[in-house]
């Protein structure tokens, strides 16, 4: 379970890294092509810069209180992504276990019917014979004239 925590946190971190220099890439490209004096552009670039470093080195030092629950964030999203697919999972072996018992039940229901009408055929075929048998002994024999 430790494991899983430290591929989250893995993650969170890369992924805030990526979204910080995404940030500074798309600033810079922003302020580049904005009709701004030389002299305005160069000192917005230079405020942008400082402020970005600032927010990434806070970032990586732990002073940062808005990005500090992110990681925390992710790994309960994540726990509570496995949480739910165990439930499921559960769920669906429980209600494939009880289908199962149902089918049993069935097959065992269906067995005992057709042996009870097996065992009824065979007695009512032996009653029939035995009635056979007791009315041919019935009939008298008969003569030729």
């Amino acid at each position: 379970m430790k494991e899983d925590s430290e591929v989250v946190n893995s993650y969170a971190k890369g992924f805030l890294l990526g979204a910080l220099v995404g940030g500074a890439v798309g600033a810079i490209t922003a302020l580049l092509f904005a009709p701004k004096p030389g002299k305005d552009l160069r000192d917005e670039i230079s405020y942008r810069s400082k402020d970005l470093l600032e927010k990434g080195q806070n970032m990586f030092s732990g002073h940062d209180t808005q990005n500090a629950d992110l990681p925390n964030d992710g790994k309960s999203q994540a726990d509570a992504v496995v949480r739910s697919a165990r439930e499921k999972a559960d769920d669906l072996l429980h209600n494939a276990e009880q289908m199962l018992r149902d089918a049993k039940n069935k097959a065992q229901q269906s067995s005992h019917s057709f042996s009870d009408g097996i065992s009824k055929l065979k007695d009512a075929a032996s009653a029939g014979m035995d009635a056979f048998k007791q009315e041919m002994g019935n009939i008298p024999p008969q003569t030729k004239s």
